[in-house]
């Protein structure tokens, strides 16, 4: 891509692909009136017309090209975890000095208190503000726009901050996150962060495009990101903290229901090779789909009458997108009833084209992707315009098979969907959130500190091939924390809990990079001692698919490292 095209890269004229072109740059090239930005060796984003994207861009372009949609993972306590036992230890005093912790996510407001040294200096090394255009963006990323440390400090120090460095957080998410994992004491709060001593990195992500939201029929009020613009985030801090000679720790703090809950998905693998490298850790929420019946699993015995699911759809639902994902060798049929009562359609095993249904103001778009180059089970994807309200019931069966069926059905996450839509006999289990269930990356799920209880709509797992998700838990229901116009406020959510384990990560990386106990420590071997030194009940079998490996305790990961020495 060259300067004469990338305002392709933000401009909503334009639709984004995600391609694994493994440095076959004619494929990349093969596109129409298209222009592509490389990732890395492997990923590409191509970006073309946005009216080359129709209807069936799933039978012409493959589904794993098209962005998935993330949206956020909280809504609007620190002993647990070990933290305060850590600070009262002489000469140990982890408060991350010398890591970098890294948030791609809505943004940070930069003068909150809560980032802030004594002398009023920011402790943000750098922000890469993706919805800003002003011509200064980072080196080889075409968009947005990077603010430094020095520009920031600039800023504060004036009446106006905002009119030198015009980035802010309007939701207040990011900001959140960043202030739990690594906030400046606030004293008057009572608050701080896990590791307030750390230096902080910033992607603000720019929102989804109109065309994506509305091809997977989600509200266009949601606050709802790209795929790749996640991808671009990660890579830009990794760039940042190896520019620098800093270890990382990078929080995600986004999630998606969309994909075989496998872990396949292009950011899973992105961040899959992120982690390799020593000094970098990955940390991602488990997600807040536990109870929110967006979840069905079904099982159903050879040569058996059809398993019929279930969908209730509420009324004013403008419109959702469902997916489903047959487990192999069975070949799947699926009849469709709409709550009048009427046969809408059966979809057979092969889909050979896009099919489009209407009846009466309602449509309905099938797709399948028999080319889906991760998997080989039978996926669908189903997109719903206007639906009918009620029960929208589907009748599943199978070819002649000797072999028992399994299937998933999902729906979008919490935000994406009415809040009155759901499975009536939906199913808790294999909720992670995409990249939550990815293997490599440390996932974590919500626990209440007061009661220590589970949160109530955390995600449960483990994934679809039963590998243990989420891997541990910490603290995330009614946690303090600084928020937009330097306020502070109570917030819960899986990306809490992530967000404060972040922090422990730091705590981690300080200890074993910048201290020398461990220069070579990674995110795999991070992801061990958090592990070993979680607090488990004796009633309970681990992994668990609601606890992971048990509750996040830093203390007993010392103590476990100084009883000893020889595991170094």
């Amino acid at each position: 891509m060259n300067e004469e095209e990338k305002y392709k890269v933000a401009s909503n004229a334009y639709a984004d692909l995600l391609i694994e072109y493994n440095e076959d740059y004619s494929r990349l090239e093969s596109y129409p009136n298209s222009s592509y930005n490389l990732i890395d060796h492997k990923f590409a984003v191509v970006h073309i017309p946005v009216g080359n994207m129709t209807p069936d861009s799933i039978s012409k372009y493959g589904y794993a090209t098209l962005p998935n949609c993330y949206g956020l993972l909280s809504a609007p306590g620190y002993n647990t975890t070990g933290i305060s036992k850590i600070r009262n230890i002489p000469d140990l005093e982890l408060r991350g000095r010398g890591v970098l912790i890294g948030f791609v996510d809505t943004g940070i407001d930069y003068t909150h208190p809560a980032f802030k040294n004594s002398d009023n200096t920011t402790r943000i090394i750098s922000l890469w503000d993706q919805t800003v255009e002003d011509g200064n963006s980072p080196d080889g990323y075409y968009y947005g726009t990077e603010y430094d440390r020095d520009l920031i400090n600039t800023a504060l120090r004036s009446e106006t901050p905002l009119s030198i460095v015009p980035s802010t957080d309007e939701v207040g998410h990011g900001t959140m996150l960043a202030g739990i994992a690594a906030g400046t004491p606030v004293s008057n709060h009572g608050f701080m962060g896990v590791v307030p001593s750390s230096d902080l990195a910033i992607v603000k992500l720019k929102t989804a495009k109109p065309y994506l939201k509305k091809f997977f029929a989600i509200p266009e009020g949601s606050d709802c990101y790209q795929e790749n613009d996640i991808i671009l985030g990660v890579k830009y801090l990794t760039q940042l903290a190896k520019r620098i000679n800093r270890p990382i720790a990078i929080c995600i703090g986004m999630g998606t229901s969309q994909g075989d809950h496998e872990g396949h998905g292009i950011l899973s693998q992105y961040l899959s090779s992120v982690i390799e490298n020593p000094g970098t850790a990955v940390i991602v929420s488990a997600g807040n789909e536990g109870n929110t019946g967006h979840h069905y699993y079904g099982e159903k015995k050879p040569n058996k009458s059809p398993d019929t699911v279930e969908l209730f759809v509420a009324n004013h639902d403008s419109g959702f997108s469902m997916e489903f994902w047959g487990l192999s060798p069975n070949n799947f049929w699926l009849d469709i009833f709409a709550p009048t009562g009427e046969f809408v359609t059966r979809i057979p095993p092969l889909l050979r084209h896009t099919l489009n249904i209407t009846l009466h103001d309602t449509s309905i778009t099938v797709d399948t992707d028999p080319k889906e180059s991760h998997t080989n089970k039978q996926f669908i994807l189903f997109r719903f315009h206007n639906p009918i309200p009620g029960v929208w019931r589907f009748l599943i069966y199978e070819e002649k098979s000797d072999l028992p069926l399994k299937y998933h059905l999902w729906l979008p996450i919490s935000g994406f969907i009415s809040p009155g839509t759901f499975f009536t006999k939906s199913n808790n289990e294999t909720t992670i959130t995409t990249p939550g269930n990815s293997i490599g990356p440390i996932c974590v799920t919500a626990y209440n500190y007061v009661n220590q209880s589970l949160y109530y709509n955390a995600s449960r797992g483990f994934t679809l091939l039963n590998y243990p998700k989420a891997d541990l838990a910490a603290p995330g229901v009614n946690i303090l924390c600084p928020t937009k116009d330097s306020q502070f406020v109570n917030a819960t959510g899986s990306s809490i809990a992530a967000a404060h384990a972040a922090g422990i990560a730091a705590m981690l990386l300080e200890w074993g990079i910048i201290r020398g106990n461990c220069t070579t420590l990674n995110n795999a071997y991070i992801k061990k001692l958090m592990i070993q030194g979680a607090r488990r009940s004796y009633n309970l079998e681990y992994p668990h698919p609601d606890w992971g490996y048990g509750l996040l305790d830093i203390f007993r990961t010392y103590q476990l490292l100084t009883a000893d020495r020889t595991r170094i």
